[in-house]
């Protein structure tokens, strides 16, 4: 049985990761998802076990201890980090998987999974990504300023990936991205 591809959609916060994975999945059925844990609280109408597992932060710590991440990260204060186990046995399985996460936790995975695909979501420019954390709601003003101030630094590392998809209408960067995966098929 052939192994199934890595892939990783990574950008800075606020540039749509989420809604393009969503849509992406929607097209897409075959792809698996793989769940990220973290310590942050849920967002309205976040379940756990579906948009992330929402874990205490000594929870998390063990799950570090016990090297139970394929990469994690502090990231606005909160950890977050990606199950080792499921995608290990999603890839021996021979289907895909996507992990949606940001450009530290994707540098951790390039570091142990070189042959992962690489797939940066841009913002269409810096204004419209304030634009859209603002809109998004969910931020005191004091985490939306980190959030703008570290997406401007990732944004220096797309370069560092394979693919960089620029997120101005979602179905065309949803549309990119399912391309990028049939190519990567067809280079097997």
């Amino acid at each position: 049985m052939d192994e199934g591809k890595l892939f990783v959609l990574s950008g800075p916060s606020g540039v749509g990761k989420g809604t393009v994975l969503r849509e992406l999945l929607r097209q897409k059925t075959d792809l698996v998802y793989s769940i990220s844990a973290t310590t942050r609280p849920p967002r309205p109408k976040e379940v756990n076990g579906e948009d992330y597992f929402f874990l205490k932060p000594e929870e998390f710590q063990e799950g570090i201890k016990q090297g139970r991440w394929l990469e994690w990260a502090r990231v606005h204060n909160h950890l977050y980090g990606t199950p080792r186990d499921f995608v290990e046995q999603t890839i021996n399985s021979g289907r895909h998987i996507i992990l949606e996460i940001d450009v530290q936790g994707a540098r951790q995975i390039k570091e142990k999974c070189p042959h992962g695909i690489f797939i940066f979501l841009a913002p269409p420019s810096i204004e419209e990504l304030a634009r859209r954390l603002e809109k998004r709601g969910t931020d005191s003003p004091g985490e939306k300023e980190l959030r703008l101030k570290n997406a401007l630094q990732e944004m220096e590392e797309k370069d560092d990936y394979d693919y960089v998809v620029l997120n101005d209408r979602l179905q065309q960067a949803v549309g990119q991205i399912i391309e990028i995966i049939r190519q990567e098929e067809r280079s097997s």
